[in-house]
């Protein structure tokens, strides 16, 4: 293989490591997994956040409190943008968050990542954090029932837990049986 066909798989394989760290920090915040977020970071990050700033481990524990004491909680990661310069990166990653609460109103946030990662011993995490808001939005149940497909209404729960039992970490995952099948 020539160089230059190494170096632009080395660039791929680089670009797609921090997008799986990025992905892996959505899954565990909203799966309530700490060991899984803390993957993310590097031991002496910090992470700007809202009305956090620290390390880490604090970090968690503060999210744990606030945003992700809701009934359920989704991180939608968009946008990613990525410069790599070395084993550094910098990255900006759009952002999506939805809490639902047990009474209205419920919660939606919008915003960026921009994250400095740094790649240690073959391995990206982030090594500095700064959580632009851009948006904080309360939303009734009407408006947030809208976004629920039918399928998971009150007749027919959803699957989903916060923790270990919720199907995602089933291997392999297994699905409801449909009516005429049960």
């Amino acid at each position: 293989m020539d160089a230059a066909l190494e170096a632009k798989l080395r660039e791929l394989v680089d670009r797609q490591e921090i997008h799986q760290v990025m992905l892996r920090y959505a899954r565990g915040l909203d799966r309530l997994d700490r060991a899984l977020v803390r993957s993310c970071y590097w031991d002496d990050a910090i992470e700007d956040h809202g009305n956090y700033v620290g390390r880490p481990d604090d970090f968690i524990d503060w999210a744990d409190g606030t945003t992700l004491a809701h009934l359920s909680t989704q991180h939608g990661i968009l946008n990613h943008y990525c410069e790599l310069d070395g084993d550094d990166a910098y990255a900006e990653t759009y952002y999506q968050f939805t809490g639902v609460r047990e009474t209205p109103p419920h919660f939606v946030s919008t915003g960026r990542y921009v994250d400095h990662f740094q790649k240690r011993n073959g391995e990206w995490r982030i090594a500095n954090r700064v959580c632009i808001i851009e948006g904080k939005f309360d939303v009734s149940d009407a408006a947030m029932n809208a976004l629920i497909p039918p399928a998971y209404t009150a007749e027919e729960p959803s699957q989903a837990t916060r923790d270990g039992n919720d199907v995602s970490y089933h291997r392999p995952p297994v699905p409801r049986r449909p009516k005429a099948l049960a």
